[in-house]
């Protein structure tokens, strides 16, 4: 799988503030990209260096192996944060007209809008203006028109932002389609919950600078603690946890149980194997939960950026 965009070592600066500090990221064709970080960070700045809004001090961005030009537009699609929708116009006449600067035809507009106000089940919004829709009515619109005209690279700044779940999870739907249609996605949102569900590789930006980068899956293992969650019924709650903290490091647990078990977070030892856990357990009373803690990519994104 080769990489759909490529930004290396991208500088910026604003006056004496430094936005991006060498940020190189890869984005894989054909993935979802979590771009992360902190308000603040510098993902707004990547973002609109890639759109070309603004231009990097020093560095470079390549589309599809060829360096970023004006041309490569047509090829992305931008759903920035800051929704950017005329307020007084028609929601159909905006829509064929943000269609034709992206270089569609008038019919292969209509033809495209078509298909897209049947999906969403819209049509009726044609000849409304923006500023009579609600805020997630308008942030259809805006979904639709950035994807319209099927770009390589789509580009999503917190795209749930005014959704209801109900609504939320549609467009989620649709952006995992569209990345299984062939698109590539660069996402970026504070709402973690939503990475674990879509992506596939993560940055995080912290402070003008990258400090992790990689396959979701892979960041996961290297965050794992050999921490399970544990569920026991027993007799003795005082004598098991005693037992158990000679052995193992124990901490209190978080998950809720429908019965009256001894709950905790057991953290074995590197030579330790989850199966001895197990039966140590066993011995100990009935064991009825038991699920290794793995890291979300909540957890990791605030440890990241504590320890940085």
């Amino acid at each position: 799988m080769h990489d759909l965009l490529v930004a290396e070592n991208i500088h910026k600066n604003f006056a004496e503030h430094t936005a991006l500090n060498g940020v190189s990221i890869s984005v894989p064709n054909g993935s979802i990209f979590g771009l992360l970080g902190p308000n603040g960070a510098g993902k707004t700045t990547l973002i609109r260096i890639i759109n070309q809004i603004t231009m990097p001090d020093s560095g470079q961005v390549f589309l599809d192996g060829e360096p970023l030009k004006p041309e490569h537009i047509k090829d992305i699609g931008y759903l920035p944060e800051e929704r950017g929708l005329y307020k007084s116009m028609k929601v159909g006449e905006q829509a064929l007209y943000l269609a034709q600067l992206k270089g569609m035809s008038k019919r292969e507009a209509k033809d495209r809008l078509k298909y897209w106000f049947d999906k969403f089940d819209i049509s009726d919004w044609w000849g409304k203006k923006i500023q009579e829709l609600s805020k997630g009515m308008a942030q259809k619109i805006q979904f639709v028109v950035t994807v319209m005209h099927r770009p390589k690279l789509l580009i999503f700044d917190e795209p749930f932002s005014g959704f209801d779940p109900i609504n939320a999870n549609l467009i989620k739907d649709e952006i995992l389609q569209l990345r299984d249609e062939g698109a590539t996605v660069i996402f970026s949102t504070h709402r973690m919950e939503s990475v674990e569900e879509l992506c596939d590789h993560i940055a995080l930006i912290h402070q003008s600078n990258k400090i992790l980068d990689g396959k979701l899956i892979d960041i996961k293992r290297e965050f794992r603690s050999n921490t399970y969650e544990v569920g026991l019924i027993t007799d003795n709650k005082s004598g098991v946890t005693h037992n158990l903290r000679e052995k193992f490091k124990l901490s209190d647990a978080t998950f809720k149980t429908i019965n009256d078990e001894l709950t905790l977070n057991v953290q074995i030892n590197e030579s330790d194997r989850a199966g001895d856990l197990i039966s140590h357990l066993n011995s100990l009373g009935e064991l009825t939960h038991f699920i290794e803690v793995i890291p979300s990519a909540n957890d990791i994104f605030i440890q990241t950026v504590q320890n940085n």
